[in-house]
């Protein structure tokens, strides 16, 4: 699995139109093959986070490079962020445990 770890900090004069436009991504991103989930938190000082997994680095590959997805992180680079950072990470090891009602 592969997982993308997106920090960012949005611009107060931007929210609007990246509050518009983020659905939009979230749901193209839920249409690629080899997507399993993503989430996203904003911390208390207004950073944010978004937790993106994908089955193999095909699949993230296709993701990152997707047109429409092209374009809106440009128009992030460009309108939106003060700052961002992307790491993109190969899990190596997994482990869960749900606790039953």
């Amino acid at each position: 699995m592969i997982v993308t770890v997106f920090r960012s900090r949005l611009r107060d004069e931007a929210r609007e139109a990246y509050l518009a436009l983020a659905p939009k991504i979230s749901e193209l991103a839920k249409s690629m093959p080899g997507y399993l989930s993503h989430k996203a938190f904003v911390a208390e000082d207004g950073e944010r986070v978004t937790i993106v997994e994908f089955k193999d680095q095909e699949s993230q590959r296709a993701w990152s490079t997707q047109i429409d997805h092209v374009a809106a992180k440009k128009q992030g680079r460009e309108a939106f962020y003060t700052e961002y950072s992307i790491q993109v990470c190969e899990v190596l090891r997994e482990s869960r445990c749900v606790v039953p009602d």
